[in-house]
């Protein structure tokens, strides 16, 4: 069993899909919510793991979301101790803004459902990510992205946002994309008034019945993939608690 650390920001952005994967498992979960917590000072010491969530802030905006310098804290630790970690959206672009990366307004919002490719022959080797072999759909809602660290492994891009994925060391992953959301979730960000302003001050022509037209059709391929996904990265909890570096398949 494994105590996983998971640093939360807003309420409509949990683990989604990953949580019973993680429990199935047996490991336990321990989210810090900075939204109702926003001065919490977690410890790593008693954690064999860290998942970095998705919100509505943006990397550099420590004057007015102070506990980003927390999170960066936190993944400057988990990495030297190699644990894995697992960062999506804001995660991911803190992941490589610890990395020395720059983090940035990409060239044009990504919100709805976008194609990815992967990078070959990189993501082939990559103990996570290689069941992305082809160009698959996946759900975006973002207005930044992320460079590639250096000394990181660039796994997959799209048109707009080339930082889609990337690996260090084997320990640490970054996605840009949201593979853990099911239909309730992108439902209730397209009920919501936050998540809808940002639709509309995009720029974009996506509507929302567009976006749940879309839904129908990549959603349940896409679960599929991130079933194979957040499988292997859970791979690297060994089921004593202890993590470890596998070897790449």
């Amino acid at each position: 069993m494994a105590r996983i650390m998971v640093l939360k920001h807003v309420a409509a952005e949990p683990l989604g899909l990953l949580d019973p994967m993680i429990r199935a498992r047996g490991h336990r979960i321990r989210y810090v919510n900075f939204h109702r917590q926003p001065d919490a000072q977690p410890a790593l010491d008693r954690y064999q793991a860290l998942v970095v969530l998705g919100g509505p802030m943006n990397v550099g905006e420590d004057d007015k979301h102070p506990h980003l310098r927390t999170e960066c804290a936190l993944i400057e630790e988990a990495l030297a101790r190699q644990l894995p970690i697992l960062g999506i959206c804001l995660g991911a672009q803190l992941l490589a803004h610890v990395l020395g990366a720059r983090v940035a307004r990409a060239r044009r919002p990504e919100i709805g459902w976008y194609p990815v490719q992967p990078r070959l022959p990189a993501v082939q080797s990559d103990p996570v990510l290689h069941p992305l072999q082809d160009e698959h759909p996946v759900f975006q809602w973002h207005g930044y992205g992320f460079d590639i660290p250096a000394g990181a492994k660039h796994l997959a891009e799209s048109e707009d946002c080339p930082g889609q994925a990337m690996s260090y060391q084997d320990t640490a992953w970054g996605f840009q994309f949201h593979l853990e959301l099911d239909e309730g979730l992108i439902r209730r960000w397209l009920h919501s008034p936050g998540y809808l302003a940002d639709l509309r001050d995009s720029g974009l022509d996506h509507t929302p019945a567009k976006i749940l037209d879309d839904t129908q059709q990549f959603l349940p391929p896409t679960q599929r993939l991130a079933e194979r996904v957040f499988g292997n990265w859970l791979d690297r909890l060994a089921p004593n608690g202890n993590s470890r570096v596998l070897p790449s398949r």
